[in-house]
């Protein structure tokens, strides 16, 4: 039994058998790495957990009110609802420009498709496609809209390459509610359409105002003005555009979703403005002008009428205007000439030597000076614009006549201190204060400047330049009892409450005694008076009968382009006026620019003067004179 034991224990077949040591100190089990692998997982697993817990926790606890409204500003877009512009208004309330609430259509090209794709596909049966339903939608919008758009052009933009597109503008109201109706994939902005019921009539004042947008297929929703009062006075036509939600459809590049406008705020109208101009006056004196700039072959013309009191703007043209309803700026007819360009006003100017001659007490009306036929002014000899020995004017016949020596003479007088003030006392080198866009102030060359023969040419209206507006202003303080009044167009601003804000009272400037008001304008009654050589003025086709009229002529040479000297048949002829001269009522100031002087239009603007005087007194039923002025020696007779 012992040896079978040993037997069976030995050789190649022999069991060999381990201690636990020994399998201790081995190589590691497969079943040992399996357990290490899954408790590790499970422990990230759980880290995972942990944190995306935390996160969920910090999103929806801290986090969820300022997500959601970043959300909802992805999806939604605030626009503006454009305000209704207030009107502007004449004297008399009628209506120079206003506006009308129109509809732009629109079309989500993108969100139409694809719902149309969806309807085909759920109702196969309707043999219908998007093709057949946009030429549906055209045809339909052509027939509402005949004149604005076409079948073709509908179609051509509901198959471009877009997500959006605009139709048509200037639709009615209910004619757009009419299309939505019956097409909800159709929508519409509200928006104004500026009417100018004049045409032409005013525009130079009341200026133009449109959608102001880089490019037409992007509304801005906002009219605002682009000259005139539109634009000086936008801030109070335009009101304050209110603000509505819509809902726009995310990647398509910000598509509004039809029907989802919300309104948040009311849009607040503008205000209304009265002006102080008179329609039917401004009518007369654009066509009047007009019709003399073209008899007098001028380059152009303007004209003011004044009220001799208020210094309140009545008509105020220039020979062409903008028609605002045409669409096109035209940046030559939107110049305000009568008030951005000043030019060198000639004899008009000579008021200033007259008034100041008067008010420091060196001459009387009928004061003698011996007048030469020329005068030398440091190194240059001025003439009268006739021949003449020496003569004894007096001081209304100085002016009466246009003696160029003998303002002078009495500018030497008055010195050139006195002289200056007297220039700026009626306003000349600074703006009026009319209230339009573009006011030039004109020019007085400073006195540290002048030399030798700068006054030689200042008393006679040469060297210095004023606009029609600030030229009548002259002549409205000679008319107003020595006061010259601001003048202004617009009288006041209407609130949409129905609150009437009156504008600013105008500045007002003394500029010499009520005395000498009064004489000076008697003075200038001379120049319409008719008569012999010794009796007439320079412009008895101003003469208005059963009137008294004052007033002063003017020939202004003009600097010529090519050579920058004075041009020998370049020249400004001006008259300015006042109605009647012993009530007075108006005032009236003409220019016209570079006429042909062999014409009988084109050497005088008196008799245009007496033509507006006429329509005005016919209008406003202006008593006439009590009595017709006097008829005056302008010179001695030897």
């Amino acid at each position: 039994m012992p040896g079978q034991a040993r037997s069976r224990g030995g050789g190649g077949g022999t069991r060999r058998t381990y201690s636990a040591k020994a399998r201790r100190g081995g190589a590691p089990s497969s079943d040992g790495g399996n357990r290490t692998r899954f408790v590790a997982g499970r422990i990230f697993l759980v880290v995972l957990l942990v944190a995306a817990g935390l996160k969920l926790v910090q999103v929806q606890g801290f986090q969820a009110e300022a997500l959601s409204e970043k959300a909802e500003r992805q999806r939604t877009t605030t626009i503006d609802i454009p305000a209704q512009r207030g009107s502007i208004v004449d004297r008399n309330g009628q209506e120079l420009a206003f506006s009308v609430e129109t509809r732009m259509l629109w079309a989500n090209l993108r969100l139409m498709r694809k719902t149309w794709d969806e309807f085909a596909r759920e109702n196969p049966e309707t043999g219908e496609d998007y093709k057949t339903r946009v030429a549906e939608i055209a045809e339909f919008i052509a027939a509402k809209l005949p004149g604005k758009t076409t079948e073709a052009e509908l179609l051509e933009k509901f198959h471009k390459d877009a997500s959006f597109t605009y139709l048509v503008d200037e639709v009615e109201p209910s004619v757009a509610d009419e299309i939505k109706a019956e097409f909800p994939e159709i929508g519409f902005e509200k928006r104004a359409k500026r009417e100018y019921p004049g045409g032409t009539l005013a525009s130079n004042l009341v200026g133009f105002a449109n959608w102001r947008t880089d490019d037409p297929d992007v509304s801005k929703h906002n009219v605002h003005g682009l000259s005139g009062l539109e634009n000086m006075r936008d801030s109070d036509l335009a009101g304050t555009p209110g603000q509505q939600i819509v809902d726009t459809a995310q990647g398509q590049d910000g598509v509004v979703i039809p029907g989802t406008e919300r309104d948040l705020q009311d849009a607040i109208p503008g205000s209304d403005l009265e002006l102080t101009i008179d329609s039917d006056l401004q009518y007369d004196l654009q066509n009047k002008l007009a019709e003399y700039v073209k008899a007098a072959d001028a380059q152009g013309g303007s004209a003011v009428i004044m009220d001799a009191k208020t210094g309140e703007v009545y008509a105020l043209a220039n020979d062409k205007s903008l028609d605002p309803n045409a669409g096109s700026l035209d940046p030559d007819l939107m110049n305000n000439t009568a008030v951005t360009t000043p030019f060198e006003p000639g004899s008009v100017n000579k008021i200033v030597t007259a008034a100041a001659a008067v008010e420091h007490g060196l001459v009387e009306p009928d004061s003698i000076r011996q007048v030469p036929g020329s005068i030398k002014i440091a190194d240059h000899t001025v003439h009268d614009a006739w021949d003449h020995g020496t003569q004894p004017f007096t001081a209304t016949g100085i002016f009466a006549k246009s003696s160029n020596v003998g303002t002078l003479m009495l500018s030497e007088e008055l010195g050139p201190d006195r002289y200056l003030d007297m220039l700026k006392k009626f306003g000349l080198g600074k703006r009026t204060g009319i209230g339009l866009p573009g006011e030039s102030p004109g020019y007085i060359p400073p006195r540290s400047q002048w030399s030798g023969t700068t006054f030689g040419n200042l008393p006679i209206g040469q060297g210095l330049s004023m606009t029609v507006v600030q030229m009548a202003s002259m002549y409205q303080a000679i008319a107003n009892d020595g006061v010259r009044v601001e003048p202004r167009v617009v009288s006041a601003k209407v609130n949409q409450d129905g609150d009437r804000v009156p504008e600013p009272k105008p500045k007002s400037t003394r500029v010499v005694s009520a005395k000498t008001a009064d004489t000076v304008k008697d003075m200038l009654r001379a120049v319409v008076q008719d008569g012999d050589t010794y009796h007439r003025g320079t412009a008895p086709q101003a003469a208005l009968e059963g009137y008294q009229i004052s007033g002063k002529t003017g020939t202004g040479q003009q600097v010529d382009p090519n050579t920058g000297a004075y041009s020998d048949h370049l020249y400004n002829i001006t008259f300015a006026g006042i109605l009647p001269a012993d009530e007075p009522r108006f005032v009236v100031g003409i220019r016209l620019d570079a006429p042909d002087t062999t014409l009988p239009e084109g050497s005088s603007a008196a008799p245009l003067f007496q033509e507006i005087s006429s329509y005005l007194a016919q209008r406003y039923q202006l008593p006439l004179s009590d009595k017709p002025a006097p008829v005056v020696p302008l010179i001695q007779a030897g």
